[in-house]
């Protein structure tokens, strides 16, 4: 058989339903197998790096892998920021990339280029994949893609490549011939970190559960909500974790961080104890790191040793494990925990102190479009159960995540340490295409990252698909703007000056997408049956040049004392730790 009709067939047998990409001469062949197959579809994107975000998308929602195909040269090049965002975000991804003949390819030569469009995209990824190789003997086919899937999918997971050179591709191959994969036996989990963990959180008069991405990675979410509901102390999340647990529930905090809630910060730091599940607590969760939950112990639980090898706190406890293991056996020993934490009738008052932050610092203080805080409120009210909402990256971005409300099985689709614009459109095609028959997709962008990708709205209209597209415009890239006021003394260079957005209704309509624009509140309130219409929509909200994110972290402050600054005496009221001493 041909091996590019191999590796389309065991990318189905993968459970791999849509495979996301742009045509090239390089990787016709797989695309030519791909469009053979009933049981697998290969969906036409109109830049790589839509087709990049759409697998992580798919991947994202599925908890699985997404795949993603480019030609050489330019086309594997333009995958590379989508490669970023799933190494980050351990996301596992897959990316097929073609290449030129094996015999056209430099090798050693000191050439920088024989055959048209060469590019060595494997050295070139390595830095950024958890595996990439080159395929250069078509009887290694089935184990070059055994491998870099079960890479992909285990431990910390993450992206692999594998570049295809035409002749391999087309290559006639002898299904029985091919040699598989045997992966390392994971080792054996041990629990010797049961008893000093409970000793530490039994002690404790203040703990906090600090929820983060690894724990959904994980497949832990459900585990999670057991363990946090049958809890009577405060649960808060980095912005990775924002989704894993439900916002109605009356034990949980907000996020943590520099954009994070005002309450969620105070709560984190003045706990005396935190319990930090599958969060890497990066500087922008921690704010000034001396400074950070100064009173507590620290206990880290994560898959990646390399980041426990990176101190927050040079006491904290460490614990390098799989998000549902540990959670399992939690919670076969909750008859070890402290009862205090568990019954109500003996919770103290610590669980009502962090409702008291969260009442006295809610994240929008008036129901009017004026406030983007509140129109991301409101539009997480017109969601339902399952649905799917996909963030770009800017002010949006952090609108959203301090003030939707998530209930159980919603997803919030954000990337995170890479950070990229341009992210949102795609990445909800392909979490629509991983279960097109459950809940709503909705993509959430500003109008500088809309730009970056809005050659995906031809997708949408080709394939009808009912996601609703929402721009918040501000007619500025807010962030950036907000920095130069604050650093720059007010030169808006290339933020407002040198910088526009264009009509977007009128680009949705030209592309064949109902465009609508809110103005104001009856307008919000207005959107609910157009979120549930069967058609794609494309919904530009008008907002004020000059917008902010608060509250906001300064450089080098702790992070219980955003921006805007309470009064002093106000904070220091708020704190049952000794106040910072900058």
């Amino acid at each position: 058989m041909k091996l590019a009709d191999y590796i389309a067939g065991f990318l189905a047998a993968q459970g791999c339903t849509h495979v996301f990409g742009y045509p090239g001469g390089a990787i016709m062949h797989l695309i030519d197998s791909l469009y053979k197959r009933q049981d697998i579809q290969f969906i036409g994107t109109y830049h790589e790096q839509g087709a990049a975000f759409a697998a992580e998308g798919y991947a994202r929602r599925k908890n699985g892998l997404g795949v993603a195909i480019a030609t050489s040269g330019p086309g594997a090049t333009n995958l590379i920021t989508g490669i970023c965002s799933a190494y980050f975000d351990s996301i596992p991804c897959l990316y097929l990339t073609g290449q030129v003949n094996t015999y056209e390819y430099k090798g050693d030569m000191t050439v920088r280029q024989l055959g048209f469009q060469e590019t060595d995209i494997v050295s070139i990824v390595k830095p950024i994949t958890k595996y990439a190789v080159r395929l250069t003997d078509p009887l290694r086919i089935r184990y070059e893609l055994e491998k870099a899937i079960s890479l992909a999918t285990s431990g910390r997971k993450g992206p692999v490549l594998l570049d295809l050179p035409m002749d391999m591709q087309r290559a006639d191959i002898k299904e029985q011939e091919l040699v598989g994969y045997q992966p390392e036996p994971a080792e054996e989990m041990k629990k010797d970190w049961l008893g000093p963990l409970l000793e530490l959180f039994n002690n404790a008069k203040r703990p906090v559960i600090l929820v983060g991405g690894g724990v959904r990675l994980a497949g832990a979410q459900d585990l999670f909500q057991q363990f946090a509901q049958q809890l009577k102390i405060p649960i808060v999340c980095s912005l990775m974790g924002r989704d894993v647990y439900d916002n109605t529930k009356d034990n949980y905090f907000g996020m943590i961080g520099a954009y994070g809630n005002r309450y969620a910060n105070l709560t984190i730091a003045n706990s005396d104890f935190i319990l930090a599940l599958g969060s890497r607590l990066d500087s922008r969760q921690t704010g000034k790191a001396s400074s950070f939950a100064r009173e507590a112990k620290l206990v880290r639980v994560d898959i990646d040793s390399n980041e426990l090898a990176k101190k927050i706190k040079k006491d904290e406890m460490v614990i390098q494990a799989d998000i549902g293991y540990f959670l399992s056996t939690l919670l076969e020993n909750m008859e070890q925990i402290n009862p205090a934490f568990i019954k109500p009738s003996l919770a103290n008052s610590w669980l009502e102190r962090a409702r008291n932050y969260q009442q006295k610092y809610p994240s929008f203080h008036t129901q009017d479009i004026s406030d983007p805080n509140f129109i991301m409120w409101e539009i997480s009210q017109m969601t339902s159960e399952n649905d799917v909402i996909c963030l770009d990256v800017g002010q949006n971005q952090m609108w959203a995540a301090q003030s939707m409300q998530l209930t159980k099985g919603q997803r919030l689709l954000i990337s995170g340490g890479m950070g990229a614009m341009g992210f949102s459109l795609p990445a909800a095609i392909g979490a629509y295409y991983q279960n097109p028959h459950q809940g709503k997709v909705l993509a959430i962008a500003g109008d500088g990252g809309m730009q970056m990708n809005i050659q995906e709205l031809a997708l949408l209209k080709r394939n009808r698909l009912p996601i609703k597209v929402i721009v918040m415009n501000n007619h500025s890239l807010g962030m950036i703007r907000h920095f130069q006021e604050m650093y720059f003394e007010g030169r808006y260079y290339a933020t407002i000056k040198d910088y526009e957005a264009p009509d977007f209704c009128k680009i949705a309509e030209a592309y064949g997408i109902q465009g609508v624009k809110v103005k104001d509140i009856h307008g919000l309130r207005n959107l609910k049956p157009l979120l549930a219409s069967a058609d794609p929509v494309f919904i530009e909200i008008q907002l004020p040049q000059t917008t902010y994110v608060y509250p906001k972290l300064s450089i080098n402050r702790p992070i219980e004392d955003q921006d805007p600054l309470l009064p002093r005496e106000e904070l220091a009221g708020n704190m049952l730790v000794k106040p910072w001493d900058s």
